[in-house]
């Protein structure tokens, strides 16, 4: 696998150009190096976002299979116990 790094074009208009380097100024740190902790940091959230996106289409299908599920009001009174005496465990899914 080749893990050398090679040069990517990016065009940016005049006036993001220069608060870039504004912000790199300020920063001490190189355009280049904003560029790609920006780029990385969203790629990184844009992945998280479609996982859970598929995730909730996996569970949607499931649910649509087989009907199971637990109520909103059987969630909201097991999270009540939470940090109480008498914390209950998870419900149950049922039909």
């Amino acid at each position: 696998m080749n893990t050398a790094i090679s040069p990517t074009p990016v065009k940016l208009d005049p006036e993001l150009k220069v608060r870039l380097k504004r912000l790199a100024t300020a920063r001490h740190r190189a355009p280049h190096w904003l560029m790609r902790e920006a780029i990385a940091q969203y790629v990184d959230r844009e992945e998280k976002r479609q996982s859970l996106h598929q995730d909730a289409v996996a569970a949607w299908e499931e649910f649509e299979e087989t009907g199971l599920h637990v109520s909103g009001n059987e969630v909201m009174a097991w999270l009540e116990t939470w940090g109480t005496d008498n914390e209950l465990p998870a419900p149950a899914c049922h039909k």
